[in-house]
């Protein structure tokens, strides 16, 4: 994308009014459509079903932000980095990355967690991968359980494209298709950040009901806002880096389809905490900080090497 492009794609200062309709919306749906959560509870799949729809939530506020607002006034498929994907190398590498990149990250958390003996690991035996599928009524005599397990390693990138990738699609075309460029005359680290927080929030309401962190108070939601952060930065550098929405689309899918991943290796009887499990507690939040130092010390967030944040063309 040439600098010519890049300007007529961002901005010129940041449309608080739509960001914080984008907002509100995005956050009111979400809790208009988990309501039948909180009033009782449902089977396992309508419960995920009502959670899957919460997902596009902030795909209607995009629609809200950009049909009824105008935000952007023009050029909103190439603002929302949907088309065209130019370098087309480039995106079609990161979409790969971000596929692959939550499954390596997790495996690294871990192993963190592993190591500070946040969670007992049975790699012989898969003892407690065992014990939870005779709990569901499944006979594995005779079966190596390592043999299931690697099939669903080997299923992961599948299932982070379907149904996971069309799923994240309904949130990221929100965070990191709308909400990340509209701020970015704040600068670099300020949007991934604002965007990051937004993001955190915005999972309050099934993160008050236990989700992800056990944990029914509003320090579930703080979690969340730190894994979100770190997350959104990561997931909001693929987008920047390629001026696309969809490494990010992956990316997101890929998170989604490795999020027991840690239940895997666990051993039987075991208890761990979901705060110190990957992919969203704090061994993720470590390797993330660690690869986020990372790419900030090559030179990956500076404005010159993101698509958005070239300084503009002269006259």
């Amino acid at each position: 994308m040439s600098a010519e492009q890049q300007a007529g794609a961002r901005p010129g200062r940041v449309p608080w009014a739509a960001v914080v309709v984008f907002s509100v919306v995005a956050t009111g749906l979400a809790w208009v459509v988990a309501l039948p959560l909180w009033l009782g509870e449902l089977p396992p799949l309508l419960a995920q079903a009502v959670v899957s729809a919460m997902m596009f939530t902030p795909a209607l506020a995009v629609l809200v932000v950009v049909l009824v607002l105008r935000a952007p006034r023009r050029g909103a498929v190439r603002f929302l980095g949907l088309w065209p994907l130019r370098p087309v190398g480039r995106t079609i590498w990161f979409c790969v990355l971000g596929l692959l990149a939550p499954l390596v990250l997790t495996f690294a958390g871990i192993a963190v967690s592993a190591a500070f003996g946040w969670v007992e690991l049975d790699l012989a035996g898969l003892s407690g991968f065992v014990a939870a599928n005779e709990a569901a009524g499944a006979d594995l005599s005779g079966i190596d359980p390592w043999l299931l397990v690697s099939v669903q390693l080997v299923m992961v990138p599948f299932a982070a494209v379907i149904p996971n990738a069309i799923l994240a699609f309904g949130e990221e075309i929100g965070w990191r298709g709308w909400l990340l460029p509209s701020l970015r005359p704040l600068g670099v680290w300020p949007a991934l950040l604002i965007t990051g927080a937004v993001w955190g929030v915005w999972h309050a309401p099934v993160l008050l009901l236990g989700q992800n962190y056990a944990r029914t108070d509003v320090t579930g939601v703080l979690f969340m806002v730190v894994a979100c952060v770190l997350l959104g930065v990561f997931f909001g550098w693929l987008r920047l880096r390629t001026g696309s929405v969809w490494p990010a689309v992956f990316a997101h899918g890929g998170l989604n389809a490795v999020g027991s991943a840690t239940l895997l290796f666990s051993a039987a009887g075991s208890t761990p905490d979901p705060v110190l499990m990957a992919p969203m507690g704090v061994p993720m939040w470590i390797v993330l900080g660690a690869v986020i130092a990372v790419l900030a010390l090559c030179g990956q967030f500076r404005a010159a090497r993101l698509v958005g944040f070239a300084p503009r063309p002269a006259g």
